[in-house]
């Protein structure tokens, strides 16, 4: 039923670190989710130093999904937009042919508290690449929500499963889907070509294999029943492939020479910055 079982790697952003699932050497991308990054768990001292923040920085060629358990995040981008991120609520910022946003940790650092959420990386097809640039809040009470079987929750992050849609603008076939497993049994669908599931907390059986807390778990395709520990918190993305991808830094595009022009648009300054949020930038690599 595995096909690949990935563990994060932590990589430093300067004030903490992340657990980065995706890409990976052997497997770049499930369908069109080209990157995950687990943030946290962490609990943070009141007044902890700004260098912990996401200062601005430029995206291409995407869609970043930011979907938190625990804290808060300050979100601003260069449309303007300022939206406070919490839990359960979903954040879809379409980059198309260039956007700038950061993600700071105001709330938080007044009160202290804790943090832990995912983000991702989903690819656009090649025709949507250039779209204009947009950014969508969808609160945690307007997420669809389901029972598939007994002892599991599912929350609809984006995309489509169970005759639910959830209110995002994606453009291609796909899903992301958030469960808790209390001691259950659930069968995976099948009707996408490529499936992964990360298990958040607890525990996760799949076929006669463990996968354990931070671990990606790349299926086969077919059908695939699953048992989860007592509580168990896993996140399915599943979708079709839309081919290779260049990857580098914040860009992602289907064609190598797009990056390099969002290399040289960066660093000669013609991505405008979060109009409130324009006093300091992450310089290219």
């Amino acid at each position: 039923m595995i096909e690949l079982l990935i563990d994060g790697r932590r990589r430093d952003l300067g004030g903490f670190s992340v657990s980065r699932v995706l890409p990976w050497v052997h497997r770049r991308a499930v369908g069109p989710f080209v990157f995950l990054d687990e943030m946290g768990p962490i609990t943070f001292e009141p007044g902890f130093p700004r260098s912990a923040d996401v200062r601005p920085h430029p995206h291409i060629g995407l869609s970043t999904v930011t979907y938190l358990f625990e804290g808060q995040i300050t979100h601003r981008d260069s449309l303007g937009v300022k939206q406070v991120i919490e839990p359960g609520a979903v954040n879809w910022m379409t980059a198309g042919r260039g956007i700038t946003h950061s993600e700071r940790f105001e709330g938080l650092r007044e009160t202290g508290g804790s943090l832990y959420g995912l983000q991702v990386w989903v690819a656009l097809p090649a025709e949507h690449e250039e779209c204009e640039p947009s950014f969508h809040h969808v609160p945690a009470s307007e997420v669809p929500t389901f029972s598939p079987v007994p002892g599991v929750n599912g929350r609809l992050i984006a995309g489509s499963i169970a005759g639910l849609m959830a209110p995002l603008p994606t453009v291609s076939p796909l899903a992301y889907v958030h469960y808790e497993l209390a001691d259950a049994t659930l069968d995976v669908p099948a009707e996408w070509t490529e499936r992964a599931l990360y298990v958040a907390r607890g525990e996760l059986t799949v076929g006669d294999q463990c996968v354990r807390r931070g671990h990606l778990a790349v299926l086969k395709p077919g059908t695939c029943v699953v048992a989860s520990s007592p509580s168990a918190t896993v996140m399915l993305f599943a979708g079709e492939s839309l081919g290779p991808r260049f990857i580098e830094w914040n860009f992602v595009s289907s064609r190598a020479e797009r990056i390099a022009r969002a290399k040289d648009d960066w660093r000669a300054g013609r991505m405008p910055l979060p109009p409130d949020d324009d006093g300091e930038f992450i310089p290219l690599p």
